[in-house]
C-alpha cells in the first residue's frame, strides 16, 4: 500500500526544512507535502553535530536561516535596543546557536511542518510516467508526482586510514565527532584527549573540551589555522562570481572552480584569536603536523607521526570532515544506474538551473553544486535551492521543463 503526496522532500535537515517552508509558502497544501527522514524530529542531525562542537554561534550571518524573509531572524529577535548582546556576534551579525534553533522551532511549530514528517529511510526509487515511487525500508511506500533530494554528506565522515585499528576494538578508543548516533558527554570520562582537524569544528571542539579543567587536550592539524571569515568568498552567493560560473557549460571546469574557492580547514579569525588564547593558557595543546600510525598501550592511545614526537592520549576525537564523493550512498547509485541520471566525470549530477536531475526529481545542498557553485552545502545554498525549486512549483505543469543545452533528460521507463 502506498501512502501519496504531490511533494516527498528526503532529508529533513537544514535544506530539506527550509524547502519545506518555502513549498508551503508557494501555496502547496500541507497534506500534500512529505519530508522523508530518520531521525525523530526534523533538524535532529543539525541539532546533535552543532551540540557536539560546541558551536556558540553560527558561522553565517543573521539573513541565512530557514524563514523565507531575510529579516526574519531579526525580528524574532526583538527589537535591536532590547535584545541581549549574546544573540549576536561581530562580524556579520552572527546569530547564536540557541537563537537559530529556537526561532526553527518556531517556524515548524507555525506551519505545523512535524506533521508533515514521515520517519524512515529510502530504500529505492521508481520513476513511473506521471509519479515517482519511494519504497522505504520499514513501512509503507510513498507516491509523489515530485520529488527532492535533500541529502547531505552527513553519513560519510571521513577516516583516516590509520584510525581503523582504533575503531575495530572491543571498546574503541576514537569516535568521528559526527558519526552517527555519536554524542559528545557534558562531562568526558577521558582525561587526555587528541583532537584531529585543522578547521572550524576541529577548533570548536577542542575549545569545548579544553573548557573543563580536568581534560587536558592536544589538537593536531597538517597546517597552522587558515583564516577565513566563511567558507566560500562571499561574493560566491551573487552575480559577482556565479555569473562566470553558470556561463561555463563544461561541469568539470565547474568542479575545478568550485574546489579552488572552498576555504578548506579555514577557521574565522576571532575563533582563532580565543584559540591562540586558550594554548598560551595551558589549557590546549597544538601539534602540527599529520598522524601516520596508531596503537594501543597499555596507558592509553599512541600518536605518531612523521613530523610530531609520540603523542599518548585516552582517546581521540576526529574532526577531519567528510569524503568527497557523492552523497545519497546506493539509493542515489540507483537511481543513476536504473534511469542513466546524467552525472559530470566527478559523479555529481548534471541539472538544469532549477535544479532538476529529471522531470520530477529535484536536488538540493552537494548534489546541486554544479549549478548552485561552493555555497551549495550551506544555508545561503538551502535559500537559493529553495527559491529555484519553488520557482518550478508554481508552474502550471512543472514535469514538462525547457530543457538547457548543456543538459540532457534521458528518458525515463516505468521500474
Amino acid at each position: 500500500m502506498s501512502r501519496r503526496a504531490e511533494w516527498l522532500i528526503i532529508g529533513g535537515g537544514v535544506h530539506g526544512t527550509h524547502i519545506a517552508l518555502r513549498l508551503l509558502d508557494a501555496g502547496i497544501d500541507r497534506s500534500s507535502l512529505r519530508i522523508l527522514d530518520p531521525h525523530p524530529r526534523l533538524l535532529d542531525r543539525w541539532r546533535r553535530c552543532s551540540a557536539t562542537t560546541g558551536m556558540t554561534h553560527l558561522r553565517s550571518p543573521a539573513v541565512h536561516h530557514l524563514d523565507t524573509d531575510p529579516f526574519a531572524l531579526l525580528r524574532f529577535a526583538g527589537p535591536a535596543r532590547h535584545r541581549p548582546v549574546e544573540l549576536f556576534s561581530a562580524p556579520y551579525d552572527r546569530p547564536s546557536l540557541d537563537l537559530f534553533n529556537r526561532h526553527a522551532d518556531a517556524l515548524i511549530g507555525a506551519h505545523a511542518l512535524h506533521e508533515a514528517h514521515t520517519q524512515g529511510r529510502a530504500r529505492r526509487v521508481e520513476i513511473h510516467r506521471d509519479t515517482v515511487n519511494v519504497q522505504l525500508e520499514e513501512g509503507d511506500d510513498i507516491c509523489c508526482k515530485h520529488l527532492v533530494l535533500a541529502l547531505g554528506v552527513g553519513d560519510q565522515p571521513k577516516r583516516p586510514a590509520w584510525s581503523e585499528s582504533l575503531f575495530s576494538g572491543p571498546e574503541p578508543t576514537v569516535a568521528h565527532i559526527f558519526e552517527d548516533g555519536f554524542t559528545l558527554p557534558e562531562t568526558p570520562p577521558w582525561r587526555r584527549v587528541a583532537v584531529i582537524g585543522g578547521g572550524i569544528s576541529a577548533a570548536q571542539v577542542a575549545l569545548r573540551l579544553a573548557a573543563d579543567p580536568c581534560v587536558f587536550v592536544t589538537l593536531i592539524s597538517r597546517h597552522e589555522p587558515r583564516p577565513a571569515q566563511f567558507d566560500s568568498d562571499p561574493g560566491w552567493l551573487g552575480p559577482k562570481f556565479l555569473r562566470a560560473f553558470v556561463a561555463e557549460h563544461d561541469l568539470d571546469r565547474r568542479r575545478c572552480l568550485i574546489n579552488g574557492a572552498r576555504h578548506r580547514g579555514s577557521i574565522p579569525p576571532q575563533l582563532i584569536r580565543t584559540l591562540r588564547r586558550t594554548i598560551r593558557s595551558g589549557a590546549l595543546r597544538w601539534v602540527q603536523g599529520g598522524v601516520e600510525t596508531a596503537y594501543s598501550s597499555p596507558h592509553g592511545v599512541v600518536l605518531e607521526g612523521a613530523a610530531t614526537t609520540p603523542v599518548e592520549v585516552d582517546f581521540v576525537l576526529l574532526a577531519t570532515g567528510f569524503e568527497a564523493r557523492r552523497p545519497g550512498g546506493a539509493l542515489v547509485d540507483q537511481l543513476v544506474a536504473d534511469y542513466q541520471l546524467p552525472c559530470a566525470s566527478c559523479g555529481y549530477p548534471a541539472i538544469d538551473t532549477n535544479l532538476r536531475w529529471h522531470p520530477r526529481i529535484f536536488v538540493s545542498g552537494p548534489l546541486a553544486e554544479l549549478q548552485l557553485g561552493p555555497a551549495a552545502r550551506n544555508i545561503a545554498g538551502a535559500r537559493h535551492a529553495a527559491e529555484r525549486i519553488t520557482r518550478v512549483s508554481r508552474r502550471r505543469d512543472p514535469a514538462t521543463p525547457r530543457r538547457p543545452p548543456h543538459v540532457s533528460f534521458r528518458p525515463t521507463t516505468a521500474a
